[in-house]
């Protein structure tokens, strides 16, 4: 497969972040992208270059219209936490992707997933729908490569965040300082996530993906402090407050699942699971992220002075 043939990609998330850097990333690259919205137009992010459809992933038919033409698929499901929804969500992706005769789909499950069964809805949704994937995809024809990243970078260039690093240096999260990280950016994992669509000889992986190396919280504030010019301190935040916090974002439901990651994360059965894996998933994906301190001197932090003033 090359990635110097103009691809017809179905973009599933491509109004939220990650999905919205994949879909990005492949029209810079010269491939075509749709993605499918139930918010207004007036409503919608800018996405040039991406043609949008109306409608919504519960509905067959809305989804069998966005796949339509498409040679390839990127899916990241929205933060929706009730395994029903999710599962006919996954089951209407699936079929659309095997009538549409999609040769590769990657499936990006916004999270690592432990290897056994847990509790937290946050992993198990994303690993019922992969689970969808692999069986109805399995014979069809259609490729299937998964992307399980790790903690993202962009989650400190927040406005929870951002004022606190550049007024304070202090650098506040919700995993425990001795928890080992490979965080990772938006913009690398749509490296990945297009490598991952392009690169021959991996159907049917999954590649945990994670930043250039892997930090606890007191390293990563050292990596913070080099890009910033400033002394930085890392405080692990309680995952309740932080819950708390997001929820005036994303609302009760949705912050609860994201933030039973960090829950589980802070009950230390598996400390390892957002550490990298030597750089073995990058070098399959032929992807190399950037570094943590590359990342912060890359980003706009005047901003947060700029509107306080």
């Amino acid at each position: 497969m090359s990635d110097h043939i103009p691809m017809r990609v179905a973009v599933v998330g491509a109004t939220g972040f990650q999905g919205g850097a994949a879909a990005r990333l492949l029209v810079e690259r010269g491939h075509q992208v749709r993605t499918l919205s139930r918010r207004p137009e007036a409503d919608r992010p800018e996405l040039p270059g991406v043609t949008f459809g109306s409608g919504d992933l519960g509905r067959y038919e809305d989804v069998r219209q966005l796949f339509e033409g498409a040679t390839h698929a990127a899916v990241v499901m929205p933060l929706v936490y009730q395994a029903e929804k999710v599962m006919r969500y996954a089951q209407h992706i699936a079929e659309a992707a095997r009538e549409s005769g999609v040769r590769r789909l990657v499936y990006n499950t916004n999270t690592r997933i432990p290897d056994r069964t847990t509790n937290v809805v946050a992993f198990e949704t994303r690993r019922l729908a992969e689970t969808v994937f692999r069986e109805s995809l399995a014979r069809s024809g259609v490729e299937l490569v998964v992307i399980r990243p790790a903690v993202y970078l962009d989650n400190l260039f927040s406005p929870w965040n951002g004022p606190a690093l550049v007024h304070e240096g202090v650098l506040a999260y919700p995993l425990p300082a001795d928890t080992p990280t490979a965080w990772i950016s938006h913009l690398d994992l749509a490296e990945a996530v297009f490598a991952a669509l392009t690169v021959d000889g991996i159907a049917g992986r999954v590649f945990g993906i994670g930043g250039s190396r892997t930090v606890t919280g007191a390293e990563l504030a050292e990596c913070f402090a080099q890009g910033l010019g400033r002394p930085v301190r890392y405080v692990p935040l309680e995952p309740s407050v932080f819950e708390q916090g997001l929820a005036q974002f994303l609302g009760a439901e949705s912050a609860s699942g994201v933030s039973g990651v960090y829950h589980y994360m802070a009950s230390g059965v598996e400390p390892e699971l957002m550490a990298g894996d030597d750089g073995a998933s990058a070098t399959a994906l032929s992807v190399k992220p950037a570094s943590v301190e590359e990342w912060v001197a890359r980003q706009p932090w005047r901003m947060w002075t700029e509107a306080e003033a």
